[in-house]
């Protein structure tokens, strides 16, 4: 008897403890800091894609961003928190300190609703150098939205089919700007195998047309064990504004060892409008894990345009930049 109640005390204890565990949810921090040395070989200071506030003051060396996300789920819900700050931060962020601020509820194991502000789903690149293979960004990700505040729903049919619908603010509007004029967006995303079709319709900004429509594939492939190609192909245009852009990037890879890999991006950007201007960009570089958590991108970068819409150099038909940057996750 007295075994018998042993048994069912222990048991209950377990039950409870089980519960105990599953009602604390799971919490997790992680982030990223990164910081860089670069130069040009034109006479004033510059760097093109350097993703800060004024990349034509940007020589020596420089602040990155320190970016720390903390995120916590509890049964079918969850929070994420991406705090930024630093000079790259000051030039993605929407909401002061905040990259990301989102809460979302998985209705299933194939549905998740989420609202608030969060990193735009266009584009091969993003704002967190640590994701990106090149440290400099792509002039069509400078000329597309870097995050979306409102509410979006994501649908996994299966392992490699996926849809998305999203209803946000215009994705120029901060959290300072007052959404008078009713500036929306609206956003879809088809994913197949790693191959991404991404559509957005509405408002660029408070004073913008709203017949802005953006288009955008991105996706890749693998050629071998060691080589990747990336795509990166989009098109944006307003009739009633008269402008737009359009260009390619592709994203060539190959990773010669566990530490070391080695990339070529070749990007062709044009701006359209009542007169289209052209940009260039060649990017080589070199990616070397130093230790599991740090990691040295070598870019050397070759920016030309006729139309001298260069970024940092609009005076010059072309200019090339060496930059090194460090950058460490957790």
């Amino acid at each position: 008897m007295k075994k018998l109640i042993f048994t069912l005390l222990l048991a209950s204890s377990l039950i409870v403890t089980g519960q105990e565990k599953e009602d604390k949810g799971t919490f997790t921090l992680s982030g990223t800091v990164d910081v860089y040395g670069t130069t040009n070989f034109t006479k004033a200071p510059g760097t093109p894609g350097i993703l800060i506030a004024n990349p034509g003051n940007a020589n020596a060396f420089g602040l990155g961003f320190a970016n720390t996300v903390f995120a916590y789920e509890k049964g079918k819900a969850g929070v994420v928190a991406d705090i930024a700050f630093g000079p790259k931060a000051d030039d993605a962020n929407l909401a002061g300190a905040i990259n990301q601020l989102y809460a979302y509820y998985n209705v299933s194991d194939k549905i998740t609703v989420t609202a608030g502000q969060f990193n735009t789903f266009l584009g091969y690149e993003v704002i967190s150098p640590a994701a990106n293979f090149n440290y400099t960004v792509s002039y069509l990700f400078n000329a597309g939205p870097f995050s979306h505040t409102g509410v979006k729903l994501d649908y996994a049919a299966s392992d490699d089919l996926s849809f998305m619908v999203a209803l946000t603010n215009a994705h120029a509007l901060t959290s300072a700007d007052g959404n008078f004029a009713d500036a929306t967006q609206f956003g879809a995303q088809v994913g197949y195998k790693g191959q991404y079709l991404n559509f957005i319709t509405g408002a660029v900004d408070a004073t913008s047309a709203k017949d802005w429509i953006f288009l955008d594939y991105t996706g890749g492939f693998d050629l071998s064990d060691s080589f990747y190609v990336g795509i990166n192909a989009a098109y944006a245009n307003s009739s009633d504004d008269n402008a737009g852009y359009q260009g390619v990037a592709l994203y060539l890879q190959n990773t010669f060892s566990d530490t070391f890999a080695l990339g070529f991006r070749p990007e062709f950007f044009t701006a359209t409008g009542a007169t289209d201007t052209n940009v260039s960009a060649f990017t080589l570089t070199a990616n070397t894990a130093l230790t599991d958590n740090l990691k040295l991108i070598t870019d050397l970068r070759f920016d030309s345009s006729d139309d001298m819409i260069i970024e940092a150099f609009p005076n010059e038909t072309s200019t090339s930049t060496l930059t090194i940057a460090a950058v460490y996750s957790f």
